[in-house]
Formats: structure tokens, C-alpha cells, sequence
């Protein structure tokens, strides 16, 4: 039997005393979150969703997905580059795999190795907002959305005009090991926009450069992204995008250290989506997409010291097809849909490969007395290698008040083994495991949330049971590390998180908001004697705080975030954004690492100490 764990929390209380003036009124922009075909606003939402808008982006002391997300609450995003380089992202305690990234609803798996998930073919201005969906969501997103989702969602333009943002930097350190020059960075990002009544046009492109912060740690990255609205009349709108993204960097001590130290690697994608809205009557909507992504992975062991030795050469291939269907009765409001996806990979060391996988997905959402909403629904999944799959799940919430609601959800989920885990041969490295078998979860969660005016706060608990946990085990050191199921990994998790708008005049507001996750992770029928590689890196306490300040143009945001781990030393890093806006024109100033700890976020991999950029930006729309 599976443990359902379903515990109340006991209310915290905050207060916050300010003057304000009698006719100041603080309204915070209600967010619409669109989970396949439903439509609803977040604070109506029965399930943990946050999210992280423009205004906020803009403010932030961040240049990349990368950085932004390193501020996100139960996200644990552990980078091997800065500034956008390799990184991998998690949610609330699992694996780097069990958290799936959408583009706009497309979903962006990454059947070799979720490492280049991330590669993305984004520039940080062309995002409206970054939504975080907490818990299993397999009903929702389907497969691999073990433990959350991350649907980054981009601008639509309404009114045409231009940008060019240029930003340069240093920690003022030399590369005593290597050039002996002065680390540094340095980017643009240029954009168009053409909005005009019945279609709109958006391009948008970056280059980033650096020579690194230590030895074999340079990165140049190049990222365009095209995007095309069309609305042919009151009933039928047609949306697509297509982006390309390249990224070079040294991978001093990324996945092998220490005989890694001259790797490099270069990432290349290109993603592409189309997808048209159908209102066929005011109670009927039809929604179909299709996608494509390629992804090109070419690391060298040896970098250039040795180049046509130790090299890993991958190429994978992933056309899906998805349509969603919308009904809203009297009653309540159903969603049924189903995609089909095909995967396939190239590798000099994994082999030649292809899967298929197609689901069809069942959702259904209904007042059950005037207080209680009701969503429930189910995902079946099929995959050519692991054949049929059930994946049920409910979410409630029963509000108290208008501003006070209690929320609730169980879920199920599962995560595919990727092509590494099963085909990888890198001895004496990593090797896989054909016989690897898919991870599966279940999850129970109770919280509240509190919605009134300039200030929200939502708390929660959850219990997640994650069975045939796959890890990479070795008992002798000089055996390499395989691909396993090893065990049950259960978690017992808090999070609470507020955010708190003051008017201090007319003219200034200051924006408080302050989270804390705490995850209790173990272990259940290890195999003793051996080694493993990720299961005792999770985290076990975050908080992540931002307050900023604007007043006439000016603005100045502090955000600071704790990290502790299940294992190893714990670190506060705070980070700083100081801009003035002068018409069309921004000049900010960035402060990252301001009292420059000395931390890690995997391996032993350092990060950059104290760093400092200044950027002028230029925008009409």
C-alpha cells in the first residue's frame, strides 16, 4: 500500500505595518496559468504555481533562464558554467531528469541526457513570465514530470518597436593558470517587433562571451528566436516559432574531474512549433500543436590538447504531435486530448536509437457545492519499450473567504529512462543499464493560500514516494558508474513563500517577498557497499528573498538565497541590480556574489567569485 500523508498546517501569521496614504490602492496583476485547455487564474488554482513575471525578470541581477530560475523557490538549479553556461534544474528534491521544461506548453525533453535541457534558444527580453508547477503533473504535461514542470512563457507583442541591450563585466581576477588575461563577459541582445491588427512578428537574438573565471571555463553563446501570431478572424488564431541556439564552453572538471580539465563541449539545438486555436462554438475550443527539436552534443575529453581522442558525439531527433480539446458545460468544464512523440538518437557512444510514445490525457474540473472545486483527471501512456502506463490524479480546494482558500492534490507520474541511462558506454567513466526500468512517483499535498490586495502567501506539506529511483552505483572505485534502480526515495516537504507590496509614497513602492522549502529525503532498500552518485545531493533547506525598490524610473532589487544540502557545506550568495530608466533608455548596474562566498552547486565544481557588469538597455515597445 502507498503511504498517503495529508497533514494541516497550522496558520502563520505576518504582519506588516505601513503608512500609506487613504487613496493609494496596491492591485497585483492576476496571472492566467494555462495547463492543457484549461485556463485559470493563479489564484484559483488548486495546485502549488507560481510565477515569475517581466517586471520581475527585468529587475533581476540575471541575463539567462539560467540565472533567473537560481532565484526560484523548491527549484534547485546547479550550474557548472555561470552566466548561462551548463546547468541542471530540479524541483523540491529530485533528480535532474524528473522535472520537465515547456516553451509555451511544448514540452522540451531531452532524450539523450536532461543536461541540455536548458540549451534553449531563449533571450531573457523575449519572456513575459516563467511559471514553476510544483508536485507530480503527469495528468497535466505527461511523462518525465515527476516532480514538477517549468513552462517558460513568452512575450506576445502589442506594439512594434525595437531593443538592444549591451552588457560587459569582470571579477577583476587574471587566469593565472592559463592566458594570464583579466576574467571577463560580455553580451548583446538585439530585438524587433512588428504588432499589427490581425498578425504579429517578433525576432529577437543574443551573443554572449567570456574567458571564463578559472582555468578552461570559457563560453560563447549564440541564441534567435523568430515568432509569428496570426489571427484570421474572431475564431481562429495561428502561432509559430522557431529558434536556434549554439553554445561553446569549457568543461573544465563539468562530468569527469579531475582528468577532465581541457574537456570542451558544444551544444547546438534547434527547436520549432506551430500550434492554431479553434473556437468552434463559445462552449467549444480545439487546440493542436506540433514540435520538432534537434539537439547536437559534441564533447571532446581532451579538448585541444588531444581533439580526435575521447570524443562523444551525440545527435537526437524529437517530432511530437498533440491535440487538446476544450468543452465547458454548465456544469464544469472538460479537456481531453492525446500527442504522440518520437524519439530518436545518433551517438558515437550511446548507439543508434528510436522510441515511440503516445498519450492520451482526460481532465475534468467542477464545483461540487459553491465552495469546493473539484479537478480530476488521468494520463494513459504508451511507449514502444515500456508499453501501457496509467497515471491518475485530483486536485481540490475549498475556499473560506474570498481572499482565504484551502488546497489539496494527489498525483502519480513517471519518468522514462533516458538513452544515457540505458545505451551509455563511456568506460571507465559511465556505463548504462538496458535494463533500467521507468521511475515512478506518487504525491499527496495540503496547503493554503491567502490572496487580499498587495499581499499573498501560500504554505504547504507534501509526501512524495519515488520507486525504482535511478541512480549511478559503483562498488570499487575503479569500476565504472552504472545506471541503476536502487531503491524507494521518500520526501516529506514544507515550503512557504510571501510577497508583500508597500506604497512608501506616491511614487515609490518597495516589494518584499520572502520563501523557505525544506525537504526531508530518504533513502529505503539501498543495497549497502556501494557508491552512489547523485541520491545524497538534494537539498534540505532554501530560502530565497528578494526586496526591491522603485521610485520614478529608479530601481534597486536585493535578492540573496540560502542553500544547504543533504551532504555539504551550506552558502548564502547575494546578488544586487541597481537601474535608472531615462525615457527609452535603462542603465543598470550588476553586484553578483557581493560578499563573494566560495560555494559549489555540483561536484566540486567552484563558482565565480564577487562579479560586476554595467549594461544600457534601449527599448520602444
Amino acid at each position: 500500500m502507498r503511504k498517503i500523508y495529508l497533514a494541516l498546517m497550522v496558520l502563520m501569521s505576518t504582519s506588516l505595518a505601513a503608512q500609506q496614504k487613504q487613496d493609494t490602492v496596491i492591485t497585483m496583476k492576476e496571472v492566467v496559468i494555462n495547463e492543457n485547455g484549461f485556463s485559470t487564474p493563479i489564484s484559483k488554482q488548486n495546485r502549488n504555481v507560481y510565477t515569475i513575471d517581466k517586471a520581475t525578470i527585468a529587475k533581476l541581477p540575471a541575463r539567462s533562464i539560467q540565472e533567473v530560475l537560481q532565484y526560484a523557490n523548491g527549484v534547485d538549479l546547479r550550474q557548472r558554467g555561470p552566466f548561462g553556461g551548463q546547468a541542471d534544474v530540479s524541483i523540491d528534491g529530485g533528480s535532474f531528469e524528473q522535472t520537465v521544461v515547456l516553451l509555451n506548453g511544448t514540452k522540451i525533453i531531452d532524450s539523450q541526457t536532461a543536461h541540455n535541457t536548458l540549451n534553449l534558444p531563449i533571450p531573457i527580453e523575449a519572456i513575459e513570465r516563467i511559471e514553476i508547477i510544483r508536485g507530480p503533473a503527469a495528468r497535466i504535461y505527461g511523462i518525465n514530470s515527476l516532480t514538477g514542470a517549468i513552462n517558460i512563457i513568452t512575450k506576445k507583442p502589442v506594439k512594434s518597436g525595437l531593443l538592444l541591450d549591451t552588457h560587459a563585466g569582470s571579477n577583476f581576477e587574471k587566469d593565472n593558470e592559463g592566458s594570464g588575461k583579466t576574467f571577463y563577459n560580455a553580451g548583446i541582445q538585439i530585438g524587433a517587433v512588428l504588432a499589427k491588427k490581425n498578425n504579429q512578428h517578433s525576432i529577437f537574438s543574443s551573443y554572449d562571451k567570456s574567458n571564463g573565471y578559472r582555468f578552461n571555463t570559457q563560453f560563447e553563446n549564440a541564441k534567435i528566436l523568430y515568432q509569428g501570431g496570426f489571427q484570421f478572424d474572431g475564431s481562429n488564431e495561428l502561432n509559430a516559432s522557431l529558434g536556434y541556439t549554439q553554445n561553446e564552453f569549457g568543461a573544465n572538471g563539468f562530468y569527469a574531474a579531475p582528468g577532465d580539465k581541457n574537456s570542451v563541449e558544444k551544444v547546438q539545438t534547434t527547436l520549432a512549433a506551430l500550434q492554431s486555436v479553434h473556437r468552434l462554438s463559445p462552449k467549444w475550443t480545439l487546440m493542436p500543436r506540433l514540435s520538432y527539436r534537434y539537439n547536437f552534443d559534441d564533447y571532446r575529453y581532451f579538448g585541444n590538447v588531444n581533439p580526435n581522442a575521447g570524443v562523444s558525439k551525440h545527435s537526437t531527433n524529437t517530432i511530437a504531435a498533440e491535440i487538446t480539446s476544450t468543452y465547458k458545460s454548465d456544469n464544469g468544464e472538460l479537456a481531453l486530448g492525446a500527442e504522440v512523440r518520437s524519439e530518436e538518437i545518433n551517438s558515437s557512444n550511446i548507439g543508434k536509437h528510436e522510441r515511440e510514445n503516445v498519450g492520451i490525457f482526460a481532465q475534468y474540473r467542477m464545483d461540487l457545492l459553491s465552495n469546493l472545486n473539484v479537478n480530476a483527471g488521468t494520463y494513459l501512456n504508451y511507449n514502444s519499450a515500456y508499453k501501457w502506463q496509467l497515471y491518475p490524479g485530483l486536485d481540490a480546494s475549498y475556499t473560506l473567504s474570498e481572499a482565504f482558500k484551502i488546497v489539496g492534490n494527489i498525483g502519480t507520474s513517471q519518468r522514462i529512462p533516458s538513452f544515457t541511462d540505458l545505451y551509455l558506454n563511456q568506460r571507465p567513466g559511465n556505463i548504462g543499464n538496458a535494463n533500467v526500468e521507468p521511475e515512478k512517483a506518487f504525491q499527496s499535498e495540503i496547503g493554503f493560500k491567502y490572496f487580499k490586495g498587495n499581499f499573498n502567501f501560500t504554505s504547504s506539506l507534501f509526501y512524495r514516494n519515488i520507486d525504482r529511483f535511478i541512480d549511478y552505483t559503483r562498488v570499487a572505485t575503479t569500476d565504472p558508474f552504472e545506471a541503476n534502480n536502487v531503491g524507494t526515495m521518500a520526501t516529506n516537504g514544507l515550503n512557504l513563500r510571501g510577497n508583500y507590496n508597500l506604497s512608501v509614497s506616491e511614487n515609490s513602492v518597495i516589494n518584499l517577498s520572502v520563501a523557505y522549502a525544506y525537504l526531508d529525503s530518504k533513502f529505503k532498500d539501498m543495497e549497502a557497499g556501494k557508491a552512489y552518485k547523485y541520491q545524497l545531493s538534494s537539498l534540505k533547506h532554501q530560502v530565497t528573498n528578494t526586496v526591491d525598490f522603485s521610485c520614478r524610473g529608479f530601481s534597486i532589487l536585493l535578492a540573496t538565497r540560502f542553500n544547504q544540502r543533504i551532504t555539504g557545506p551550506s552558502y548564502w550568495v547575494s546578488d544586487a541590480r541597481v537601474s535608472q530608466g531615462i525615457k527609452h533608455f535603462t542603465i543598470y548596474l550588476d553586484a553578483q556574489n557581493i560578499f563573494d562566498a566560495s560555494y559549489v552547486e555540483i561536484g566540486a565544481i567552484p563558482l565565480p567569485s564577487r562579479w560586476l557588469s554595467l549594461g544600457v538597455k534601449f527599448v520602444t515597445f
